[in-house]
């Protein structure tokens, strides 16, 4: 219905920063995300004359930064809420499109697959392997924070699949996300994207997915850094962490082996270093069922560093 509307009226299509779940792969609507960033949400929006609201919120950045506006929407930029969080979405826009007398939306053409990703591993790597290998009707649980930021696009040319994100602001959700994906619905793969920091909040999942035996494939984003509260320090401070926060953001004193400590709870794992060895882990978990782990090495603290879009 959404992509009705589109066609009909070159109304752009998209969707919140975090969202409980969005249908994504080939053969469907490709909905980008508004940018984490608010400075890079207010570009995304720009040309926007109205934003009409279904089930979802106005846009607020996530952090209130000095001298910068609460929201990334133009000043007096008209919001229209059609349907709340509470009401029948689906039905609210398809009303809409019927009442408008729209036809139907063409097939959604399939977007490319990202060439093999070669080099060291970085965000724009990670988001590559991921959609080359993704199995069909996958679960994406997406905790990969910084690391996670230009999976978008990718995805679009991945196989069909349900992308969810752990929502609210906290951090370490993203395991028991998937263990408990993958226990709800035993029929489906469960891909589990997993920012280093995160996990250290509950990686007594891994555990749980060895006891049952649950088809869950993690994929550790090890930068050895809480990467995202740097990104806020700067914008905070106007300056990267210097050396009295840097110690504070960082993970690698003592380094943590991932892939060790998965093995320890049970899980099989791999370490990779480079964008071929994390793209061949990959292809290799998604030809095999049970628990996998692969502690994912990113050449750079910043994992948008490196060749990310």
């Amino acid at each position: 219905a959404a992509a009705r509307l589109a066609a009909a009226t070159a109304a752009r299509l998209a969707c919140e920063t975090f969202n409980r779940r969005v249908a994504r792969g080939a053969g469907r609507p490709y909905l980008p995300k508004i940018p984490y960033f608010g400075a890079m949400a207010g570009q995304f929006l720009q040309g926007v004359n109205v934003m009409l609201l279904i089930g979802a919120r106005s846009p607020v950045n996530f952090f209130g930064y000095p001298g910068q506006p609460g929201t990334p929407l133009p000043p007096g930029m008209p919001v229209v809420p059609l349907a709340g969080a509470g009401d029948d979405a689906l039905y609210a826009i398809e009303a809409l499109a019927d009442r408008l007398a729209l036809a139907a939306a063409p097939p959604s053409a399939r977007a490319p697959l990202p060439d093999h990703p070669t080099g060291p591993i970085h965000a724009a790597s990670l988001a590559a392997a991921i959609a080359r290998h993704l199995p069909e009707d996958a679960v994406l649980c997406d905790e990969a924070i910084t690391a996670g930021m230009v999976l978008g696009e990718a995805l679009a040319g991945a196989a069909p699949h349900d992308h969810l994100d752990v929502a609210g602001g906290s951090i370490g959700g993203g395991l028991p996300l998937a263990t408990g994906a993958a226990l709800g619905a035993p029929g489906r793969r469960i891909w589990s994207l997993e920012g280093d920091g995160s996990a250290m909040y509950t990686i007594q999942a891994l555990w749980t997915q060895a006891r049952e035996q649950l088809d869950v494939t993690t994929v550790i984003c090890a930068n050895r850094c809480y990467a995202i509260l740097a990104h806020e320090h700067r914008q905070i401070e106007g300056i990267p962490p210097g050396p009295r926060a840097l110690p504070v953001l960082s993970l690698d004193r003592p380094v943590i082996g991932f892939a060790d400590l998965a093995r320890s709870l049970g899980v099989e794992a791999v370490t990779v270093d480079t964008a071929a060895a994390l793209d061949a882990a990959l292809q290799q978990a998604a030809r095999q069922r049970g628990p996998f782990l692969i502690e994912a090495l990113f050449a750079s603290r910043d994992p948008l560093a490196g060749g990310a879009a």
